[in-house]
């Protein structure tokens, strides 16, 4: 009798225990998708109001990605996972180079999207944990005219708490692998410095266009 009252109450606890870590996870994932419909809807209605924006005004449309989207990104993660093990014998200097023309190539790229999008919505359409880590898939869908477009974000929770993007999904191609791949040519002809001029290169000759 006594041993069967202990299993009850070992099962409560387990049973308590389960139902309050699916309740964290729960909200830890709806924190993810609040933080990437905020960005969304935020730069979504500064393309339809703003006439800079709507006129092609790359340094406007620049501008916007950086006050808008990239405060929520974890750069040094970005960077480290597109640049792969050659990370780990990068210098401090080096490193700080290398975010530094990664995010201003990112810019650019976010903002070429940007500069196609007309009377568009973006929907959040699931938000999926990524087994064994504490990151989140928020998908969502870029609607308007013709086909939805997916538009997937991948999430990190530092220990501070708040969410961080660490890569893009469009149409089925994560952009930080993608350019993993990338730099990876670079890092066997170059090394790490030859990857910074190459990096540092390309978006001079970008801001020149």
């Amino acid at each position: 009798m006594e041993r069967t009252l202990v299993l009850k109450n070992l099962f409560k606890l387990l049973s308590l225990a389960l139902l309050s870590f699916a309740a964290s996870q729960a909200h830890a994932q709806a924190g993810a998708d609040a933080l990437v419909r905020q960005i969304s809807v935020d730069v979504i209605n500064t393309a339809k109001t703003d006439k800079a924006v709507q006129g092609g005004d790359l340094a406007r449309i620049q501008s916007l990605v950086e006050s808008k989207v990239m405060p929520h990104v974890n750069f040094e993660v970005v960077t480290r996972s597109a640049v792969g093990p050659q990370w780990r014998s990068a210098t401090p200097e080096q490193r700080g180079l290398l975010q530094t023309e990664f995010k201003t190539l990112l810019i650019r790229v976010y903002a070429g999207a940007i500069s196609q999008l007309g009377d568009q919505s973006v929907e959040v359409t699931k938000t999926l944990p990524v087994s064994g880590s504490k990151q989140v898939v928020v998908q969502t869908e870029v609607r308007g005219k013709g086909e939805p477009i997916k538009l997937d974000y991948r999430l990190d929770q530092p220990a501070d708490g708040s969410w961080k993007i660490i890569d893009v999904n469009v149409g089925g191609l994560w952009l930080v692998q993608n350019y993993r791949s990338q730099f990876a040519q670079e890092l066997g002809k170059g090394g790490i410095d030859g990857l910074i001029a190459t990096l540092a290169e390309r978006n001079k000759a970008a801001g020149k266009s």
